[in-house]
């Protein structure tokens, strides 16, 4: 988070806070009223938002018992799911990747392989078919996958082989981790360009997409789209309040 909110050019940014447990069953309105009172007692230095596994709908139930709380429903006066910003920035990097790979910026006949099509991946897929990029998809939620193959004529694959299709451009847009010395040498991509936080495995693996002739555009540039989304909000609420903005972050479930 420092370093995405660094290179956004916002003074924000810091941690994550993240809920231990299965959103699909542990996830209930008193745990997440018992989130916001632990952000509450921080007294605003730290601002919670949707993240994986939490949604618009979570962070209103959490607005119940801290004012530090941003990402709202529309409806309320907040700035909505992020996550279609984040896509959009995805979809924004890929274009500058191709400029800068293929010298056009166009999509079009590129083939895209997403890893993970929840919120942020499923919104992605729609942008890139819309632009007629050919797309492989996969993600441990068959039914979603197969949902949002259906909706933008994407093929399916083995989330356990998404990562060594043959195609332009790789867009893990899961969990953290997915680039590692196992996995790098497996790629069959020209580029790596996704949403997911972290996709380093560890710092060594830094230089190894380089060395096997990948382009690696920086994941904490890449997906800061959902962060710019809430940040004027989020900035003018803290000054007010506090003075100075320092602090901004995620909440998920998981």
């Amino acid at each position: 988070m420092t370093l995405k909110a660094a290179a956004a050019g916002l003074d924000l940014g810091g941690g994550k806070a993240v809920i231990i447990g299965d959103p699909e069953v542990d996830r209930s309105e008193p745990l997440l009223e018992a989130y916001g009172r632990v952000v509450e007692t921080l007294g605003g230095a730290y601002i919670t938002a949707e993240d994986v596994g939490t949604t618009v709908e979570d962070m209103a139930v959490v607005a119940r018992t801290t004012a530090h709380v941003k990402g709202l429903p529309i409806e309320e006066g907040g700035s909505g799911d992020p996550s279609p910003m984040t896509a959009r920035g995805v979809f924004a990097s890929m274009r500058a990747v191709a400029a800068h790979l293929w010298g056009d910026p166009v999509l079009v006949g590129r083939t895209v392989a997403i890893q993970g099509v929840g919120k942020v991946g499923a919104a992605l897929a729609e942008m890139l078919a819309g632009t007629g990029a050919d797309l492989i998809v996969a993600d441990v939620d068959s039914e979603k996958c197969a949902d949002v193959a259906k909706r933008t004529g994407a093929v399916t694959v083995d989330p356990e082989k998404i990562l060594e299709v043959p195609c332009d451009i790789l867009a893990p847009c899961a969990l953290g981790g997915a680039l590692s010395g196992e996995s790098i040498p497996r790629l069959e991509c020209r580029t790596v360009v996704g949403s997911a936080n972290n996709q380093l495995a560890t710092r060594d693996d830094a230089a190894r997409p380089a060395a096997a002739g990948i382009l690696y555009a920086p994941d904490f540039v890449v997906n800061a789209g959902g962060i710019v989304n809430i940040s004027w909000n989020s900035t003018q609420t803290r000054t007010r309040r506090h003075g100075r903005a320092n602090g901004w972050t995620g909440s998920s479930i998981g």
